[in-house]
Parts: C-alpha cells; sequence; structure tokens
C-alpha cells in the first residue's frame, strides 16, 4: 500500500524486502562490531566499562557482549525482535548515560558528549521503530 502522493518507484523500494534486511544489518552492525570486538579483547572490553564506572567490569562487558551479539542475531532473525531491540536499546541508554555524560562535562568536551547522546538517542529510537515494523510486517496467524 502506497502512501497518498508517494512515487511508485519509492513504494517498490520501500516494499523491498532486500531493504528490509540490508536495513536491520545496518542497524545492528555497530553492535555485532563492538560485541566481536569486546569478545576478542575481553580485558581490553573490561576495562572499558571500568573506566565508565560501570564495576565489576568483567560482569558489564559479558553482559554488553552478550546483548550485543544475542540482540543483534535476534533481530537480523526476525524473531523476538521485541526483545532484541528492547536489550540493545537498553543497553544503549547504560551507555548513554555512563559514556555521554555532557551535563557534566567542560565546556571543551560539551559538544561532543552532547552529539554522541542524541545519535544514540537516534539510535534508540530506530531500534523501537524496527521492532514496531517487525511486528507489522509479519503474516497474522
Amino acid at each position: 500500500m502506497r502512501a497518498a502522493g508517494e512515487p511508485r518507484w519509492v513504494a517498490t523500494i520501500l516494499s523491498s524486502s532486500l531493504l528490509w534486511h540490508a536495513a536491520r544489518l545496518a542497524l545492528v552492525s555497530a553492535y555485532l562490531l563492538g560485541g566481536l570486538v569486546k569478545l576478542f579483547d575481553f580485558a581490553g572490553a573490561v576495562a572499558e566499562q571500568e573506566a565508565f564506572g560501570l564495576r565489576p567490569g568483567w560482569l558489564w562487558a559479558s553482559l554488553a557482549i552478550f546483548i550485543e551479539l544475542g540482540g543483534s542475531a535476534l533481530v537480523l532473525a526476525d524473531r523476538l525482535v521485541w526483545l532484541g531491540a528492547g536489550a540493545l536499546g537498553m543497553l544503549t541508554l547504560v551507555a548513554m548515560l555512563a559514556a555521554n555524560a555532557f551535563w557534566a562535562a567542560s565546556a571543551a568536551e560539551r559538544w561532543m558528549l552532547t552529539n554522541a547522546f542524541f545519535e544514540h538517542l537516534g539510535l534508540i529510537a530506530g531500534l523501537v521503530l524496527v521492532a514496531m515494523l517487525s511486528s507489522r510486517t509479519r503474516p497474522s496467524s
């Protein structure tokens, strides 16, 4: 179904299953990469968590790896997307608050942290949208 005034070629592109898969892969790509990097450099992942004040670092690093890889797999498989996207969104929220606390930053750092904070907020919105769209694109049982 086309939206009013939407050109047919746009509707064709937006209804493509290839685009649906590619968009979900793009959405979770940073999580996949982050999870794999943490997995293969666990000591670095622990140090990163502790640098942000998240202790014990091994627990937070383990949770991050599990959520980044597991949540991404659920989104990509289009199964339990609400759970995968929700877990990734909550992880992103924790990361935003721990790593991008622009309100507590010096004036020199404030702009960069503010920008990163709102980029992460947009990512959370994308995860919400993929969960909403996933449930609407499946055939009814």
